[in-house]
């Protein structure tokens, strides 16, 4: 690549250039959320997130933002390169900005998160030095005031209760220890013992009970509004993880969460569930609902030499 084409710090001026390329990044698939979210990206920028710009010395050519989500966790996300530059090798210098920033602040991994459906960008992370780590897709029970599970079964609301239930959980081994973290949408972060003791104070954890021990586990991160692909506005209750022992459990954890969600009035919920058989066709055979397609975390080591 030749040096004219240079990796700098995102400015407020760069949002038309960036607005170009990412408008209709999938058309197929709806709008990209990255013009929604420049502006707050610049001015949020700090010690924990940096923004990247490609700058080609005519135009910004690609994107990239990284984020601290722990001492030593950093996460990868919005990589975008304009068409005119693809195949020039844009995103390895994006990517290496990335990893040097995250490396300065302490961390010691890098993840990312990238659709099962986007082949191209699944190889492009491969290539610039992710590894494969997590498969997960969401559950969607409806929110239901009324809705009842098991009646063996109870819902307690306990985070060393739900931290037993994790460290147990069917699943977690998929998932790699991870789930959705509190203070990043659509980004994952390892699930300590500590998390689940803050997400208690800050918004709700639930794990399932019956006579034989706890049988599963979730959290609700946030309760937010968002935009449709219409362009209307939707509010929804999002859980960082769901997991559990048998379909009775699935049914109880299911339900309690449709409980929560009407409670906070919102249109819709969604938990982020292993992608495994058990976990996929429980939530069929519980009529919980799920999406289409699993998404994937993968993982750089940032200690490597």
């Amino acid at each position: 690549m030749s040096d004219r084409f240079q990796v700098r710090q995102a400015h407020a001026d760069d949002r038309e250039a960036v607005v170009a390329f990412t408008t209709d990044t999938w058309p197929e698939r709806g709008s990209d959320y990255l013009p929604r979210v420049f502006d707050e990206w610049v001015a949020t920028d700090g010690p924990t997130q940096r923004t990247f710009v490609l700058e080609t010395g005519e135009t910004v050519a690609g994107i990239c933002q990284a984020v601290l989500l722990s001492e030593r966790e950093a996460w990868a996300q919005g990589m975008r390169v304009a068409p005119n530059y693809r195949g020039e090798g844009v995103s390895p210098k994006l990517t290496d900005a990335v990893f040097d920033w995250a490396r300065a602040q302490g961390a010691t991994v890098c993840r990312n998160m990238v659709f099962s459906w986007n082949a191209a960008g699944l190889g492009q992370s491969r290539a610039v030095g992710f590894d494969p780590c997590a498969e997960f897709r969401w559950a969607e029970p409806v929110p239901d005031a009324d809705a009842a599970g098991p009646d063996d079964l109870r819902v307690v609301e306990d985070p060393d209760v739900a931290w037993t239930a994790w460290q147990r959980a069917p699943g977690r081994e998929q998932l790699a220890g991870l789930a959705l973290a509190s203070d990043e949408s659509w980004a994952l972060a390892e699930l300590t013992r500590g998390r689940l003791r803050d997400v208690a104070a800050a918004e709700r954890v639930l794990a399932v009970v019956g006579g034989d021990g706890v049988r599963g586990m979730t959290f609700r991160v946030r309760d937010d509004e968002r935009e449709t692909e219409d362009g209307d506005r939707e509010r929804f209750a999002e859980y960082g993880v769901g997991v559990w022992t048998d379909t009775d459990a699935a049914r109880a954890l299911f339900a309690a969460v449709a409980r929560d969600a009407a409670a906070l009035g919102v249109d819709r919920t969604r938990i982020l569930i292993p992608e495994t058989a058990r976990h996929v066709s429980d939530a069929a055979y519980t009529r919980a609902g799920f999406n289409d397609e699993p998404d994937f975390v993968l993982e750089a080591d940032l200690t490597a030499a």
